[in-house]
């Protein structure tokens, strides 16, 4: 549903398991405003021309990652609001966040959201 709302600009697609289970309230929220967050900072930020989001199902957990083509982070940048909200939103839920530089360029965004 998010990868409809982005921006004109930028292609988004999602990759995720044909047989996802439902999943608890916090963790379909936790997932969506990570994903909101990453796909509006690949924009804003990094000028992503494509955005792909990747769902998993792994020892527990759900794991996201956001991927984009965009410029990445300049070396040495702070973490801003929206990284730290995303982080705060993983670790509420005893999970984890790691953005990082992505192979070839951009940014990836991983979060490991635990199921229980």
């Amino acid at each position: 549903q998010q990868a409809e709302a982005a921006p004109e600009n930028c292609a988004v697609s999602v990759d995720a398991p044909a047989d996802l289970p439902a999943l608890r309230a916090a963790i379909e929220a936790a997932a969506y405003r990570i994903s909101a967050e990453a796909l509006a900072n690949a924009t804003r930020h990094g000028r992503a021309r494509s955005c792909r989001i990747v769902l998993a199902l792994a020892e527990g957990a759900l794991l996201l990652e956001i991927r984009d083509d965009g410029i990445g982070a300049p070396a040495g940048n702070q973490a801003g609001v929206g990284i730290t909200a995303m982080r705060e939103r993983a670790e509420e839920l005893g999970g984890e966040l790691l953005v990082e530089p992505g192979e070839g360029g951009g940014t990836r965004v991983q979060a490991r959201l635990p199921l229980r």
